[in-house]
């Protein structure tokens, strides 16, 4: 027979389950006031970056491995100005890339050289990431 106190604290914590949603996330609104019908809501789009921003945070943050021009630097920074993988890249992936860097063991690496996090500048802010994409994206050929 199962003792009072261990069935009221099972019916506790069932309650409390409910009552807090047990691990579920609520459910975004969608938006428009359109019914999701199951489907994935969008990403909403990032807000422009600002180019010459973005060039003061480059030269001060990327250019000692990627040159003040941005056309790399040998076995040290890739080129930043041509090639396929800027304009390939939406601007949510480019941030996430520039916040984890990329490591010699990355198959891609092809310098051998660690790219640190943040370019080896762990005070820059998303924002200030977004603002060196929009400069990367103007200068790009």
């Amino acid at each position: 027979m199962i003792n009072r106190y261990y069935a009221l604290s099972l019916f506790a914590m069932l309650l409390l389950l409910v009552g807090c949603g047990g691990d579920s996330p609520p459910a975004a609104a969608p938006e428009n006031g359109e019914e999701s019908g199951g489907e994935v809501a969008a990403v909403p789009d990032l807000p422009a970056g600002d180019p010459e921003a973005g060039e003061t945070l480059y030269t001060s943050s990327c250019s000692s491995c990627h040159g003040p021009d941005a056309k790399g630097i040998t076995g040290v920074g890739k080129d930043l100005t041509s090639g396929e993988f800027i304009p390939n890249m939406s601007d949510q992936d480019f941030i996430t890339f520039i916040n984890s860097g990329r490591p010699t063991g990355d198959p891609d690496n092809t310098t051998g050289i660690d790219m640190p996090p943040k370019g080896g500048n762990p005070a820059l802010t998303d924002e200030q990431i977004l603002d060196i994409v929009a400069y990367l994206r103007s200068i790009h050929e």
